[in-house]
């Protein structure tokens, strides 16, 4: 009889493998499933079904990349940079934030992120060369899916505005077809800058007429904002390859010109009485209803005189309680006003100044880029001025408060 054989007059414990036999002699590869899975049974052990252990954990892993991928493609920290535009238009327009603002936002956001999604689409075959770590080169996120994207924002924001009124409506689908017409036909234009500029002063006066403000006065702080955006988009065109230091010279010369206006500004410009009354509305032709008619043509008209507690003003305005104006609280509140908006002022210099010094110095892709980071965060603090010098210091601390946000999720995920 050969060894490979078993006797037939063998006993069943003659069979038994000891445990130092088992470890000689394993399950060969080439055994039967079925053979596999009763002698794993007979160890004690559970085996585990192929089909849940191939989902168990890369799922998860590849969750976090897509959502990561998303957050990189949509550029989430510059989100931070919207906001104030709707607040520092209703500012400038002479009107108060209300829920509409809120809806502008929400509208400027939708909007915002479009032009971000539909940027990588439009230079997609660009970023295959001079960043392909971007989410559409390397594959993280499919270029159908980014263009779904950036119509179903679009949409979203046109709807959003809708609810405003027809105005914020018509406001808000100039800067869509601005977006969509800079990144698809304009960008490498010489018109580029320009569009991406009126995009960004669209976007203030969309705070403005969406609050029923006065959309005239607001366009000196749009023209001041697009000034900005246009001198940041000037560089961005050669932040992959670098370039000359005009660019970001430019940029520094448009900083300083900017800080300087708001700084030298008329301090009183937007600080007279009658600047909370409705347009249009006579306040002598109120004290002739009230004092029967008998007010003489012409008269001064003398404060806290036949003056209504509380009559033609505003809370929190320079009009006490008792109905007199008190000249040394308004300076008081000018020169308050003038200190604020000059600290935000030199705060929106001293963020966008810098790296555009050192861009001017040395116009390397990277430290290009890092100025145009830094002319997008400077978006906040100048928004924040703006509304400073418009009289509304509240809705310019609010602004500004985006600021640190922005700088702190700026540090993980990039802008550019």
């Amino acid at each position: 009889m050969s060894e490979g054989r078993v006797s037939q007059d063998a006993s069943p414990s003659d069979l038994r493998e000891s445990p130092s036999e088992r470890h000689a002699n394993p399950v060969p590869l080439e055994a039967d499933p079925a053979e596999q899975q009763a002698s794993t049974e007979a160890r004690g052990v559970i085996p585990v079904p192929q089909d849940a252990a191939s989902t168990t954990s890369p799922r998860p892993t590849r969750q976090g990349a897509n959502v990561h991928a998303w957050v990189e493609l949509l550029r989430l920290p510059a989100l931070f940079t919207v906001p104030g535009d709707a607040l520092a238009g209703a500012a400038a327009a002479g009107a108060r934030p209300t829920p509409r603002t809120l809806v502008a936002i929400a509208s400027s956001l939708c909007l915002y992120e479009a032009g971000m999604a539909l940027n990588d689409w439009a230079d997609r075959a660009e970023d295959a060369v001079d960043r392909p770590h971007r989410p559409l080169p390397s594959g993280r996120i499919r270029p159908t899916a980014a263009l779904a994207a950036a119509g179903g924002l679009t949409a979203a924001g046109l709807a959003l505005a809708s609810t405003a009124g027809r105005r914020p409506l018509a406001v808000a689908g100039a800067l869509a077809a601005t977006v969509w017409s800079y990144d698809l036909v304009l960008k490498r234009t010489p018109a580029g800058p320009v569009a991406m500029a009126a995009a960004r002063s669209l976007d203030l006066l969309l705070g403005g007429v969406a609050a029923n403000g006065d959309i005239r006065r607001a366009l000196p702080s749009a023209l001041a904002l697009g000034t900005h955006t246009l001198a940041v988009t000037t560089v961005s065109r050669h932040e992959t390859q670098g370039g000359s230091p005009w660019a970001p010279l430019s940029g520094l010369a448009t900083t300083a010109a900017l800080a300087w206006s708001i700084t030298h500004d008329d301090p009183t410009r937007d600080r007279q009485p009658g600047w909370d009354r409705k347009p249009g509305r006579d306040w002598h032709a109120g004290q002739d209803r009230q004092a029967g008619g008998d007010r003489k043509p012409g008269a001064d008209r003398q404060p806290g005189r036949d003056r209504k507690p509380g009559r033609d003003r505003r809370p929190g305005r320079d009009w006490p309680s008792g109905g007199d104006w008190q000249p040394g609280r308004a300076a008081a509140s000018a020169a308050n006003l003038v200190s604020l908006r000059g600290a935000l002022a030199a705060v929106y210099a001293a963020t966008a100044a810098r790296p555009l010094f050192h861009a001017a110095l040395n116009p390397s892709p990277q430290l290009t880029q890092r100025a145009v980071g830094g002319g997008i965060r400077a978006m906040i603090p100048l928004q924040a001025a703006l509304a400073a010098r418009s009289g509304a210091p509240v809705t310019a601390l609010l602004t500004a408060a985006l600021a640190p946000a922005a700088r702190r999720f700026g540090r993980k995920v990039s802008m550019t």
